[in-house]
């Protein structure tokens, strides 16, 4: 290898293989909404690290991928990465990832990288490797073209960003204050801008000067001088609009849109580069200064200078106090309010959850001592009982023989102590009286009346309890009142007026339509519904696709439109209204409809099924494809549609906050989509079931009814439980099976089945005991258990223990999901190959298709998923099915489960290290001749002969070359008849060392 030494290059593997396992373990917190930019940042260096590290060791190919992640990464830092960017550069890291492990090992093994497979890679991912040949030529080309052009012929080279003045050190507690304030005011300019374009008037002129005035005297205060000249120059052409200089016009409102989104990049430091910046303010001051000549702006701003100017004299000179008395009255209101930033509001809001943790902890306590306080109940009773049996039996008894002069010595009395004053009485003393004239009394009469009065004694404790019960109770009931109220007003305060979203839905339509050359008027309703801040912001993306998809996808050109008998001007509805806990948003449009014999074609064309199974789908099977991953029913790729990324991610992000999304259409007359989404996502109603000695919550907003079922009135139809509830036919989801939980037994020959409602079906949960409802604080799982996607988060029950909720939408849709997740066999993927058809139809005869062998499998254990993947790859392509296992505990549940014909192994692994699973492979009778090649670097002589000892069939060193492995498989198992071999049971070929 040149260039630097041998150990200088293990250094550098050592540290790009640490680095790209970083990269591979939490590359995937791209993707999450709420990632904290030192995280991210941690994720720049990483990548940034290789990019560097490897163009200093001579591996150019390998630091360009690795430069391409950190640019993303240092992307993400900087702006926000919107829903539809997240499926792309997710697929574009991992296999970026992958790539560099495979160019990793090349370079370990030869010294060499793998062009050939990052070739591919950039060819692949073409948008991120633009090709540099011909961007060279380009420039080379333009600087003879500039080179032989006059030089009168030349654009100006004027430049506006120059005269930009640079921006102070603007710090961070003051930021946050002055973003929301002008975020506030450049959405008043938006809203003000498309409401001129539809209706121009005064009173929206002056109100979009004053909110652009007051950005520009703002971020002037604070430092942001960049930013504030640009508003100036914006304000300069309004300036021209409220004078009547100019005239509203859909070129001005681009002008001014265009500007809100520079401002906007200025306001929150998005440039990724000097050159972008330019290149977007350059052209757009230039539009601007032809509207809005530099003179104008010495005479434009007069006022506000001279105001100003005004404002400093008087502060001189004492003239006007008039005028500052008119105006110190209307600041006052403003010093009432305040400014609290979200993550606050959230600590409050956890705070509040507690509360209601807690007071749900004391209910369960008063519960625990009013179950106390009946069997106390109970044993008084009893008590009472045999003390009344006692008494009425010995208190009254006579006593005659006892007084008999010398029939019985006098008893002691047991329950009175010897007290030395006290005279002592004899019987003869006692003879002069009748029974009539003095009751007598012995141990058993004064055990009767002590027992009388201790049951008295514990019936007034009893009584005293209860009281303190039901005080405790009335209490624990203005606990919950005040709770609640807690939670409505910070809830309230987190809420705001879904109409601010309306805004950019007004923007996204405009431009949609300007894009694909279309008239859609938007129709916007329920503006002053309000739900929580942090709804808002994750639904806005979903919201914006949605409207931009009935644009593009929904609403028909003008000529279409007109033969239809419809007007030329599409529209588009969006209303948002409240009902009980949770907030509905639906997105209609008069368009075309879903084209369901287009969406047909396209199932097949995917590949997902054939013509004759597509042909049988309903129309709310098809909807479901709508939001398969990669779907689409566009004809052709465009800005907007035809990427086959937006439902997918549209319901996975409603699906993030516990909401549904369904979707109606009736073909001609358009399409809608109804999003369902809760009030706030902190406290929600939950639904507890059992099953088994586990216990669950589940959503209560999606549970429709409770109800019976009997054993035999579900039947198996293809794989699936169904059964009728009303004559509806309804899937029945079974909690202990899905959860691998021990079966349950019907009770009294039924069941417990919770309807749901989920993913615009109905679905059975079948349960052991619905245990009732509560409000329920919803907790995060954690960083370590986030991929565990059916259990959304975790409450905390009364006794401190934890209770798992359910996502129903995932239960619902869990066999589904495995089945599509699973690879297809290759006896399985004829089936659906051309020809296949006339096959099923017995167009062709069974003799002239080829019969199918079984593949040969082969179990491939390793903790390092480089080599797992590069020896599973190079198997692959010596035609052989590979099974990947990350230790040998997983690689023994993969031969348990599927069985295979050989298992490839390394030794150092966790949980189960090589030695171990041969030894268990040994164990068991069926595994027992399954041969095991070890691949190791561990290349000494104790190694070999311990594995050899244990078993093992051969044994080969890392790095291992593809012809050595395969010839060492092939002759391991490859001169097996098919017929002698078991694809899913064990195979049965002997071992050489047995």
């Amino acid at each position: 290898m040149n260039g630097p030494n041998q150990e200088s290059v293990e250094l550098f593997l050592q540290e790009a293989s640490e680095n790209l396992q970083y990269l591979r373990e939490y590359s995937g917190m791209l993707q999450e909404p709420q990632t904290k930019p030192e995280d991210l940042e941690k994720l720049y260096i990483a990548a940034h690290t290789l990019a560097g590290t490897s163009a200093s060791y001579g591996f150019p190919q390998f630091s360009e991928v690795a430069a391409k992640m950190a640019h993303i990464f240092h992307y993400a830092m900087n702006a926000t990465l919107t829903a539809d960017m997240h499926g792309p550069l997710t697929e574009f890291i991992s296999d970026a990832i992958s790539v560099l492990e495979f160019d990793l090992l090349q370079i370990s093994s030869s010294g060499t990288e793998t062009e050939g497979d990052i070739l591919a890679f950039k060819q692949r991912y073409s948008f991120a490797f633009p090709a540099p040949p011909a961007s060279r030529a380009a420039r080379e080309a333009a600087e003879e073209v500039a080179a032989e052009e006059p030089v009168a012929d030349a654009p100006p080279a004027y430049s506006y960003v120059d005269h930009l003045p640079q921006d102070s050190d603007v710090p961070a507690e003051v930021l946050e204050f002055f973003v929301p304030e002008a975020e506030e005011h450049l959405q008043a300019v938006t809203e003000c801008l498309l409401a001129l374009e539809a209706n121009p008037n005064a009173e929206d002129i002056n109100r979009l000067f004053r909110s652009m005035h007051t950005v520009k005297g703002s971020a002037a205060q604070v430092g942001l001088h960049r930013l504030s000249a640009v508003a100036h120059r914006v304000e300069d052409l309004i300036g021209r609009l409220r004078d009547g200089v100019l005239k509203p016009s859909a070129n001005i409102v681009d002008i001014c849109l265009e500007s809100v989104d520079v401002l906007k990049k200025f306001l929150h430091r998005q440039w990724s580069s000097d050159e972008e910046m330019r290149a977007a303010v350059d052209p757009l001051l230039a539009q601007i200064a032809e509207l809005a000549p530099e003179e104008y702006e010495e005479t434009a701003p007069a006022q506000p200078a001279t105001a100003n100017g005004a404002d400093a004299s008087t502060a001189e000179t004492g003239i006007a106090p008039l005028e500052k008395r008119r105006v110190a009255p209307e600041a006052l209101p403003q010093a009432k309010s305040v400014r609290i930033s979200l993550e606050r509001l959230d600590r409050m809001m956890n705070a509040v959850g507690e509360l209601v943790i807690n007071r749900t902890r004391m209910v369960g306590r008063l519960a625990e001592l009013a179950k106390l306080v009946e069997v106390l109940n109970f044993s008084k009773s009893r008590l009472s009982g045999k003390v009344s049996e006692f008494q009425e039996k010995h208190e009254f008894s006579k006593i005659q023989p006892l007084l008999v002069p010398g029939s019985q010595a006098p008893q002691m009395d047991t329950f009175r102590g010897n007290f030395p004053g006290m005279p002592s009485v004899t019987t003869n003393d006692l003879l002069e009286f009748s029974e009539l004239e003095m009751d007598r009394y012995d141990d058993v009469n004064i055990l009767s009346r002590s027992l009388t009065e201790i049951s008295a004694d514990v019936n007034v404790v009893l009584t005293q309890l209860e009281g303190f019960m039901g005080r405790v109770d009335s209490d624990i009931d203005e606990f919950t009142k005040l709770a609640h109220h807690l939670q409505d007003e910070i809830t309230a305060a987190r809420m705001v007026p879904i109409g601010n979203l309306y805004t950019r839905l007004s923007r996204t339509v405009r431009d949609a339509a300007n894009a694909t050359g279309k008239l859609v008027d938007l129709s916007l309703e329920g503006a002053d519904t309000e739900l929580d801040n942090n709804i808002i912001q994750h639904v806005s993306d979903p919201l914006i696709h949605l409207v931009r998809n009935a644009v593009a996808h929904g609403v028909e050109d003008r000529r279409t439109r007109q033969r239809s008998g419809k007007s030329e001007k599409g529209l588009v509805s969006v209303r948002a209204y409240h009902r009980g806990n949770h907030i509905f948003i639906e997105v209609e449009d008069d368009g075309r409809g879903i084209d369901y014999d287009g969406a047909r074609r396209r199932v097949v064309e995917m590949g997902a099924m054939s013509s004759v199974a597509a042909a049988e789908l309903t129309e709310r099977e098809l909807r479901e494809f709508l939001f398969r991953p990669g779907f689409t029913t566009a004809s052709a790729m465009t800005e907007l549609a035809g990427r086959g990324v937006g439902l997918d991610v549209v319901r996975a992000n409603v699906h993030a906050l516990n909401g549904e999304i369904e979707v109606r259409s009736e073909p001609g007359h358009g399409a809608t989509f109804t999003v369902k989404v809760p009030l706030t996502l902190i406290i929600s109603q939950a639904l507890f079931v059992r099953c088994g000695t586990s216990v669950f919550a589940l959503p209560l907003a999606v549970v429709e009814e409770i109800r019976r079922l009997k054993p035999g009135e579900i039947e198996d139809v293809g794989g699936k439980l169904l059964t009728r509830v009303r004559d509806v036919v309804t899937e029945v989801v079974r909690l202990d099976v899905q959860l691998a939980l021990p079966p349950l037994e019907p009770l009294n020959g039924y069941f417990h089945m919770v309807i749901v409602k989920v993913a615009g079906k109905q679905v059975g949960v079948v349960v052991e005991e619905v245990l009732g409802k509560d409000e329920i604080v919803i907790k995060n799982l954690g960083d370590y258990l986030r991929g565990v996607k059916l259990f959304p988060g975790t409450t905390i029950a009364p006794d401190g223990s934890l209770i798992l909720l359910i996502d129903l939408n995932r239960l619902a849709s869990a066999d589904t999901a495995e089945r599509n997740a699973l690879p297809a066999s290759s006896p399985a993927a004829r089936v659906f190959a051309p020809g296949a058809e006339a096959v099923a139809a017995g167009s062709i005869p069974a003799g002239a298709v080829d019969s199918i062998e079984n593949d040969r499998v082969v179990v491939v254990a390793d903790d390092s998923i480089s080599v797992r993947k590069f020896v599973g790859r190079m198997l692959e392509k010596a035609g052989y099915r590979v099974k990947l296992a990350s230790d040998g505990l997983e690689a023994s549940e993969l031969v348990a489960q599927i069985g295979c014909h050989l298992v490839v192994t390394d030794l150092e692994m966790p949980r189960m290290n090589g030695y171990e699973l041969m030894a268990h492979l040994r164990q068991n009778p069926v595994t027992r001749k399954i041969p095991v090649l070890v691949v190791t670097s561990r290349a000494g002589a104790k190694h070999r002969d311990r594995a050899i000892k244990e078993g093992a069939a051969a044994f080969l060193t890392k790095p291992v070359q593809e012809d050595q492995l395969v010839a060492t498989v092939d002759e391991l198992i490859g001169a097996e008849k098919p017929d002698k071999r078991r694809t899913v049971d064990v195979p049965v070929r002997q071992d050489s060392n047995d």
